[in-house]
């Protein structure tokens, strides 16, 4: 049992898990919701990432054998596809019964985020429209911590722009170390068709842009704090191509790039959390 948990939380892909619960529940708590609300939208969102996770490992499987990659828990015989697909077959059915807590718009808003990701997993991944199901996931991702609040408000739109633009720019950059590989199983999306420099000007392009929609689209004047994150937006992401490289010299998995995009996430985060300017 021990070695079929372990399998599971390997294929659930934790590190991004991990931060968008958390960078959830972190807005979550800013825009004012009670514990127990928190508590809900980190339920749902955790459930929704488990999903996605487990099935892109389970459908993903034979690409991952054929390439060699023994970090996956299914390519390496750690655990079945099976397992895994109806573990993310469970956390999908899952995912909008802590948001129905809230309420119903929260549940289907919920849902609508998840479905388009389980579309980037199948069947968009390998179409010029990959980068699609990311910037509606991550739009709505804000959407719904809104909606959950009671009277489900009306999220801003500069709001749900600025979480399109960041999950546009997760996609390039989450795409960047397995470019080679890819090519080699036939999956051709987006950045596979700009390449690796068109791929990190475009993660790098969005991240700032999400950042500045974020500091720039509430009303009033932007703060020095925000104008700060605009500077740190822009210096990140090179940071963690930088890192990557020298991953890649090591014979490293290079994910720094990706890893990037999550503290530019954070840092978003913090910034609106401090603002106050959300609803």
């Amino acid at each position: 049992m021990s070695h079929v948990v372990l399998g599971l939380v390997r294929a659930s892909h934790p590190e991004p898990a991990v931060a968008v619960t958390t960078v959830s529940a972190l807005l979550a708590w800013g825009i004012g919701h009670p514990p127990a609300g928190i508590v809900a939208v980190a339920l749902t969102v955790l459930a929704s990432q488990l999903a996605i996770g487990w099935v892109n490992d389970c459908l993903d499987a034979d690409r991952d054998t054929a390439v060699g990659r023994r970090d996956k828990p299914v390519a390496s015989g750690m655990i079945s596809g099976r397992t895994v697909g109806l573990a993310g077959a469970v956390a999908a059915v899952l995912t909008p019964l802590p948001a129905l807590a809230l309420n119903p718009t929260a549940a289907v808003w919920a849902t609508v985020a998840l479905v388009s990701a389980l579309l980037y997993n199948w069947p968009l991944k390998s179409t010029p429209v990959s980068v699609l199901p990311y910037a509606v996931s991550f739009g709505t991702l804000p959407a719904f911590v809104v909606l959950a609040l009671p009277g489900a408000p009306t999220p801003p739109a500069w709001l749900v722009a600025a979480g399109a633009l960041l999950g546009a720019g997760a996609h390039f950059a989450n795409v960047l170390p397995d470019l080679a590989d890819d090519e080699r199983t036939g999956v051709r999306g987006l950045p596979h068709r700009l390449g690796p420099t068109g791929s990190r000007v475009a993660a790098a392009g969005l991240l700032l842009a999400a950042t500045a929609t974020l500091v720039l689209g509430p009303p009033g004047p932007p703060s020095w704090a925000g104008l700060t994150a605009i500077a740190v937006a822009a210096v990140v992401p090179p940071a963690g191509w930088y890192a990557s490289r020298a991953a890649a010299a090591r014979g490293d998995r290079p994910v720094a790039v990706f890893r990037a995009v999550m503290l530019v996430a954070l840092i978003d985060v913090v910034l609106l959390v401090a603002s106050g300017r959300v609803v």
